[in-house]
């Protein structure tokens, strides 16, 4: 009887999972996606650059991380196409003689590490104050609004480079290197928390006076759990349209720390210290150090910013 019982439950779990695909194959958002050609695209080019980059051990030629198994007689090497090319090395080498299709593929981890791992700790912090502002109201609303508001006066990368330079300079100096890439995910998340709580501050003093939050109340549900249960949940759907534009945004902002010199260190390139990297040698002729990490660059950020405006198309009731 249990083994009968068993199988049946597992049945019945198979039958919704596959229920809830036919339901998501049949519904508004993936007709679409599938009727926007510019989406598919963007989103192939997404998947395809985050594969490369989570799958860089096994598809580089080199690890670029490994100083031993460099040799500065391959430095400057350009493309192999081109003449005085190398067939070892496709997109050529940069100035410490790596090879360049290598350290791009391991450079977008570390833009795709920083990027999500920023978005994820401003979504949290943003979500959990404007759920705190909204719902609890009074001085801790004015206060914590009275704060988004000081911030968003400043421009982002303002505040990211503030933050970066109290951290490091608090950091000891043994430290620093292994310690960069968490100061700049801490940076880049401080600075844009506060679309996410307004946002969902806005959202959560609507829901709180809603009919389902009032019997939450009546029957002693506490607050906490009236936050997380019943309004969170209504309140997802604009944060993860920022969420995803949020993305792009952090990005860019890891690689213009980087590309200023105060992002991750030279020996764990980002995209955006390839790019500062190639500057310098751009106007000697050695233009590829500099030109395929920011194609990767601008074609990642372009794809993911398409993605978020079909998104917040897609979860828009008005536009369907």
């Amino acid at each position: 009887m249990k083994k009968s019982s068993q199988s049946m439950l597992d049945t019945n779990k198979t039958n919704r999972f596959i229920g809830a695909l036919k339901r998501f194959f049949d519904g508004d958002i993936f007709y679409s996606y599938r009727r926007s050609p510019v989406t598919i695209i963007a989103s192939i080019l997404t998947i395809l650059i985050l594969v490369s980059a989570v799958g860089a051990p096994l598809i580089a030629p080199q690890n670029p991380f490994d100083m031993g198994s460099l040799d500065l007689m391959d430095s400057h090497i350009p493309p192999a196409w081109e003449e005085g090319g190398d067939d070892r090395f496709l997109l050529g080498t940069d100035d410490q003689g790596r090879d360049l299709l290598s350290t791009i593929l391991y450079g977008s981890r570390i833009s795709l590490l920083v990027g999500f791992s920023s978005v994820v700790f401003a979504l949290i912090l943003g979500v959990g104050l404007g759920l705190l502002s909204g719902y609890v109201g009074g001085t801790l609303d004015a206060v914590i609004m009275r704060i988004a508001e000081v911030q968003i006066s400043f421009p982002a990368i303002l505040i990211a480079l503030l933050v970066d330079g109290v951290l490091r300079t608090m950091i000891p100096e043994a430290d620093t290197e292994h310690l960069a890439i968490s100061v700049l995910i801490f940076s880049i998340g401080i600075s844009g928390w506060v679309q996410y709580a307004r946002t969902v501050r806005s959202s959560t003093m609507v829901e709180k006076n809603k009919e389902y939050v009032l019997a939450a109340r009546v029957i002693g549900i506490r607050p906490g759990l009236i936050m997380l249960r019943h309004i969170l949940p209504n309140v997802m759907g604009p944060v993860l349209v920022i969420g995803t534009i949020h993305l792009a945004v952090a990005i860019v902002t890891e690689a213009t720390l980087s590309f200023l010199g105060v992002g991750v260190p030279v020996t764990q390139p980002s995209l955006g210290t390839l790019i500062r990297i190639g500057n310098d040698f751009l106007f000697s002729g050695e233009w590829w150090i500099t030109i395929f990490p920011a194609i990767t660059l601008a074609v990642l950020v372009l794809s993911v910013n398409l993605l978020g405006d079909w998104l917040r198309d897609a979860l828009n009731p008005k536009l369907r």
